[in-house]
């Protein structure tokens, strides 16, 4: 009588594990369709990483402008005597270190451009100060790091209010470093046989059709938009010297004949 009862009792037991089998099949099912998911969204996250960082190693720029985001400090704008730009960011450094403003004054910039230049017949790229008579610094703004700065030999002030300087906007900094950062990258990609460049067909000689003292349009540039005077042209190297009215003052600039139209 009790070995029945056991049998029944085995019998029962595998009924009840076959009744369950469906459902624990479909529990189990959609706990490996979950894991799966989970796999794929991981997968998913760690290749779009690995093809923002490949997009930022091919695009020095998207890379300066992330690194430029990330920086601590606002950037203001110092007025400087003409052509004592980069005397001015020499002292600068200087007297960061001799006045213990390591943690105050970040970094000075005076900011440059690569341009073509044709002098007897012979054509070369020089560094041209992009801003004249101006340097950027990136400072946290304090009575301390203001004084510093704006005792510098060959500072004439900061750009705006003289005691509450406004920092400039992020899209305006970007403006006024990009230029250099293309050059270095173009420079590079050049020193390393850039194929691509090899096969870029040659721009054509354009003909001026401005006259000095002519009021043009800057269409191209980190002054563009803004209008300025012609006060120079020369035909031979395609690029004229010009005032542009910049943080209220007139300041003499170069610009290439492709950067500006008239008005």
């Amino acid at each position: 009588m009790s070995e029945n009862n056991d049998v029944d009792q085995v019998d029962d037991q595998v009924e009840s594990l076959d009744e369950a089998t469906p459902e624990d099949a479909s529990a189990d099912a959609v706990a490996d369709t979950e894991d799966d998911a989970v796999t794929d969204e991981v997968d998913g996250d760690e290749a779009a990483e690995d093809a923002s960082a490949e997009a930022e190693e091919n695009d020095p720029l998207e890379a300066f402008r992330r690194e430029l985001w990330a920086k601590p400090g606002d950037w203001f704008v110092v007025h400087t005597y003409s052509g004592m730009e980069k005397r001015v960011k020499h002292n600068l450094e200087n007297r960061i270190i001799s006045l213990n403003m390591e943690d105050y004054i970040h970094e000075i910039v005076v900011p440059t451009e690569e341009v073509a230049e044709i002098k007897n017949g012979q054509r070369k790229m020089v560094t041209r100060t992009v801003l004249p008579g101006y340097v950027l610094v990136r400072m946290d703004l304090t009575d301390e790091s203001w004084s510093a700065v704006r005792h510098t030999p060959s500072v004439t002030g900061f750009v705006g209010h003289s005691h509450q300087p406004v920092p400039l906007s992020m899209s305006e900094v970007e403006d006024m470093l990009a230029p250099a950062v293309v050059a270095v990258a173009e420079a590079e990609a050049a020193a390393a046989g850039d194929k691509g460049s090899s096969t870029t067909p040659r721009k054509p000689v354009e003909v001026a059709d401005f006259d000095v003292s002519d009021s043009v349009m800057v269409v191209d540039g980190p002054f563009a938009t803004l209008h300025a005077t012609i006060t120079e042209i020369n035909a031979e190297s395609q690029r004229v010297k010009a005032l542009v009215e910049i943080f209220g003052r007139e300041t003499p600039v170069e610009l290439s004949f492709s950067q500006i139209q008239r008005v």
